[in-house]
């Protein structure tokens, strides 16, 4: 699978579990998209989010994903 049909898989993903949950872990993602290796899934997440389509949640403890916009707001920096 290349980059960019994984990256559609992710945003599938995140958008049809973003009525249930608005932040995802990335353990979710793997879970959810079990033929492409760990490393992919992160690598190309992390990509969307270089790109403004996902963005990081700190939980404090663990970093999770989640679309602009949707669900608890992440702080702003000034």
């Amino acid at each position: 699978m290349d980059k960019e049909e994984l990256k559609k898989k992710i945003m599938e993903f995140m958008e049809k579990k973003s009525g249930a949950k608005s932040k995802i872990y990335l353990k979710d993602l793997q879970r959810a998209i079990p033929e492409a290796s760990p490393r992919e899934i992160k690598n190309a997440a992390n990509e969307l989010v270089r790109e403004g389509k996902l963005e990081y949640f700190s939980t404090g403890s663990t970093v999770m994903f989640g679309i602009p916009g949707k669900g608890q707001p992440v702080e702003q920096k000034d």
